[in-house]
């Protein structure tokens, strides 16, 4: 099956939050039916490049069996690490960064690597708040979810190992 995901994140006081994501999973089925799924959700403490992985994340989790994935994001942060091949170093190099200091939000980069293996995934990245349909709505889910009154814990920190 063909997927594709759109994704956002957003920080209000970034790096202190609150934050929050939005992703909008979207198929055609069999009958030429769009199908569509939107995901968000708000954190009290985070950082806007925790949110656009969490983004990515939940979306891919979301997905209960093998697809074709075109993930849109506005993150060059998420697409710069698969697209310039920046995760296949850091992981070379013991989760270390060019200057042997350690990656930023290990936790959320594993996890992302786990929920993207059962798909065939091709990043793109979309300019943002340049009126792409999708992630302007992305954008709302997640700052919507950023300022709501419902906000979970953030995602734990990395613990680098």
């Amino acid at each position: 099956m063909k997927v594709s995901i759109y994704t956002d994140g957003s920080a209000r006081g970034n790096p202190d939050g609150p934050g929050g994501y939005g992703t909008i999973l979207q198929y055609v089925d069999s009958k030429g039916t769009l199908h569509e799924r939107e995901l968000s959700a708000g954190y009290k403490k985070t950082t806007n490049n925790r949110m656009e992985l969490m983004a990515v994340i939940v979306g891919l989790e979301a997905l209960n069996r093998p697809c074709e994935v075109e993930l849109f994001s506005d993150s060059k942060y998420v697409i710069d690490a698969f697209e310039q091949n920046w995760v296949d170093a850091w992981i070379k190099n013991g989760w270390k960064n060019s200057q042997k200091k350690p990656v930023k939000n290990i936790d959320l980069w594993k996890r992302l690597l786990e929920a993207k293996k059962p798909h065939t995934v091709q990043f793109h990245w979309v300019k943002g708040h340049a009126g792409h349909a999708e992630n302007e709505r992305c954008d709302k889910l997640a700052t919507t979810a950023a300022d709501g009154t419902n906000l979970l814990d953030d995602c734990p920190e990395a613990v680098y190992d």
